[in-house]
């Protein structure tokens, strides 16, 4: 069905080749402007939501230095566009004309009660006009629909809801398993509820029953598959419209998901919305296959042209990943970052740093040391009488220190391994944690079972091996260094802006480490050796390293030797290469902005100047020629403040505050600052979305997974609209209506 314009008087259409077609925006306040200057008096008692929906307005009503093309398929308007051209007059020098729209000239008077009116609409307060009636004809709404039609889409409104109930519900379409075979006489779980729901009195799937042939499939597969898709996309949709309204964001991904024997990439957005609250969206999965180039290619087509963002708008990324699969991401990440200079590579918040950067390190070693951490934590968080059994063994061997046992028995209750210190928690804890696991693992008093015992025996022969504890202690000690930065950047704005400014400080010691890496290894592999002599674990080279050799030249080295070159230098140097990659320039730069928040800005003692490293965002600001006066006048405005003020402490705080227009150009800077991801969420909605999607991966078998349920079950408290499904799947399937 074509779309038709809006606009009074004009008679385009979606048909004619060239010719763009803009919804009317979401933004309350900006949709007012459109009606208004429309003189669409019909319209004054839609919402933004309706008028977004079911009406737009073609490129003709606007100036053409408000529209760009991002692409050669997509023609999109510049933010905060506004339509100005319109022929309001023509009808009257030709009254015989039959316009599709008729249209009644408004008084200032009527433009004042009709925006009054859209402010009560706005605020949940509907009103109609006192008469009752529409001021202007409204020919221009759709025809009304059929009886068949009208069955038609209630039917498709059924199916529709039930499989958003299974969606966010992770409910598999076909039970446990997608195949079918013969034997299996259990209805799937979208047919049972389809029956559920016919028992219950649902007339409108009762008809369509009765009136389909014996033996017929109700819903097919292939239509329950195309159905997801839709419900995916009009869910997607809805965020990502939020997303360009807001115009700058940032990318996110996650470690690589298994979907149906494939890896898939996970996407999020991080943006602050229009009530400048900082979120975190879960936007879909990406295929993952192929060479970087052909990876990158990818990403850029969903985000650009699948999703309609302009990447010019991004600024920031950061990629959550571990082993191999990090080379890959970082690599993607750098083509990113040339093409993009603004989209600077970050660490992400709801992280650790040093998880960050022992994760990303590609030695083998260190990555059973990463996964091992998680397995015993994992192991003793799934029951109450493990982890008793854990405290009672910390309890045995700190029994001259009690308060450092008692502080190791909480410790041990939390996501220790998760935290910045994990390393130095796991060598603290380690004899007790080995301890622990061989007297699950002998099981004298037949407490455990099977499965537990044999977890129990593997991660005890982990521990005790030499090459997991020297690994241990080398991330241990390298990772000391970071570990106070590491919580600053997870801590309050203050504690951000004092971080960028003390990196220097922590390259410097790192880089004092490897100029001194011989000193510094002996002392480390000494400690390695005393823990595990503590643990009667033999001091050795890894068996697969001679079997890697085929001369007999290294058949004589020293332990010592082998892991100072093997592990401790290339830990060192990863280190401060990633912290080098994480904090380049512009990133430094653009967290020493964060002093233009008022609280930052009073702990400086209103000391600051920020215009050299706002620089960096001067094709952003509203008008960079006022930058030096602007923020002079803000720094005054709360260096005099009255005491009775209080300085907001976040940049949401600040957002929200009034006066924050009259500075555009800070406001500009705030609102692209608000979405970089090295800054923790503060509003814990925006954290339950991550929660959701590790839920999902570590409850969902991997047989059971489908990207569009995954979809729905992530964003769970999204907003669904059944009708606007409805439409976007008869658009794309229309011959679904005939069958």
């Amino acid at each position: 069905m074509p779309n038709f314009c809006a606009a009074p008087n004009c008679s385009r259409r979606s048909t004619e080749p060239d010719l763009a077609f803009f919804r009317f925006p979401r933004d309350a306040e900006r949709c007012r402007l459109w009606v208004k200057n429309c003189r669409r008096a019909d319209f004054e008692d839609k919402t933004s939501d309706q008028l977004h929906k079911l009406y737009r307005l073609c490129a003709d009503h606007f100036e053409t230095s408000l529209i760009c093309k991002s692409s050669p398929f997509r023609t999109m308007l510049k933010d905060n566009a506004v339509p100005t051209i319109f022929d309001l007059t023509s009808h009257l020098s030709n009254p015989d004309s039959r316009h599709r729209k008729r249209i009644k000239e408004l008084t200032e008077e009527e433009l004042e009660k009709m925006k009054e009116r859209r402010l009560e609409t706005s605020s949940g307060n509907v009103t109609n006009d006192d008469t009752g009636q529409d001021i202007s004809d409204t020919s221009d709404d759709l025809p009304p629909l059929t009886e068949k039609e009208k069955e038609e889409r209630d039917y498709l409104k059924a199916l529709f809801e039930i499989l958003v109930v299974l969606g966010k519900q992770n409910i598999p379409l076909h039970g446990h398993t997608e195949e079918k075979t013969v034997m299996n006489f259990t209805p799937s779980n979208f047919q049972s509820l389809l029956e559920y729901r016919i028992n219950a009195g649902d007339e409108i799937l009762r008809k369509r029953f009765e009136a389909m042939a014996v033996n017929a499939e109700y819903c097919s597969s292939s239509q329950q598959r195309q159905m997801l898709e839709v419900c995916e996309s009009c869910i997607r949709e809805q965020l990502l419209q939020e997303v360009r309204e807001c115009r700058f964001f940032s990318l996110l991904t996650d470690d690589l998901v298994d979907m149906a024997g494939e890896a898939h990439l996970p996407m999020f957005l991080r943006f602050a919305d229009q009530s400048h609250c900082l979120r975190e969206e879960f936007v879909g999965f990406l295929p993952f296959e192929g060479d970087e180039d052909t990876l990158t290619e990818r990403l850029l087509c969903e985000i650009t042209e699948n999703w309609g963002l302009n990447m010019e708008y991004c600024r920031g990324q950061a990629h959550v990943g571990s082993g191999v699969f990090t080379s890959r991401i970082k690599a993607i990440a750098a083509k990113l970052l040339a093409k993009y200079p603004m989209a600077v590579y970050t660490p992400f918040s709801s992280r650790a740093l040093n998880i960050s950067l022992a994760s990303t390190l590609n030695l083998k070693g260190v990555q059973i040391v990463m996964s091992t951490l998680k397995r015993i934590s994992s192991f003793f968080s799934t029951s109450p009488a493990l982890q008793a059994e854990l405290e009672h063994a910390i309890s045995i061997f700190y029994q001259g220190n009690e308060k450092k046992g008692d502080d190791l028995k909480e410790t041990s209750r939390t996501s220790w391994a998760e935290g910045q210190d994990c390393f130095d928690l796991a060598v603290e804890l380690l004899e007790s944690v080995l301890l622990c696991m061989d007297s699950v693992h002998d099981n004298e008093d037949l407490r455990w079972n099977d499965q537990v015992v044999q977890e129990a025996y593997m991660i005890s022969q982990t521990l005790a091996d030499f090459q997991f504890v020297v690994t241990l202690v080398v991330l241990k000690n390298t990772l000391s260094f970071t570990r106070a930065f590491g919580k600053n950047l997870q801590g309050q704005l203050m504690d951000v802006y004092f971080a960028a400014n003390s990196l220097t400080a922590v390259l410097h010691s790192l880089n004092e480490v490897m100029d001194n890496i011989e000193v510094y290894h002996e002392f480390w592999f000494e400690e390695a050796v005393n823990l595990a002599a503590a643990l009667e674990i033999p001091v050795k080279i890894p068996r697969l390293f001679y079997r890697k050799q085929r001369s007999g030249t290294w058949m004589d080295i020293e332990p010592e030797c082998y892991y100072k070159e093997s592990l401790t230098i290339p830990v060192v140097a990863h280190v401060i290469q990633e912290l080098n990659d994480a904090f380049s320039e512009n990133h430094l730069k653009a967290l020493k902005c964060l002093s233009l928040v008022p609280s930052v800005m009073g702990e400086l003692k209103f000391n600051t100047s920020e215009e050299h490293d706002a620089d960096i965002f001067k094709n952003d600001l509203a008008n960079p020629d006022t930058l030096s006066t602007e923020l002079h006048c803000w720094r005054i405005k709360w260096k005099h403040r009255g005491k009775e003020i209080s300085l907001p402490s976040t940049i949401s705080e600040t957002l929200q505050l009034s006066e924050v227009k009259f500075f555009p150009n800070v406001y500009a800077l705030l609102k692209v600052l608000s979405t970089l991801t090295v800054l923790t969420l503060e509003d814990t909605k925006s954290n339950s979305v991550r929660k959701r999607f590790k839920a999902y991966v570590t409850n969902t078998h991997v047989s059971n997974r489908a990207k569009s349920l995954a979809f729905l079950n992530i964003n769970y408290d999204v907003k669904h609209d059944l009708d606007l499904m409805v439409d976007t799947y008869t658009k794309m399937y229309p011959e679904k209506e005939n069958e």
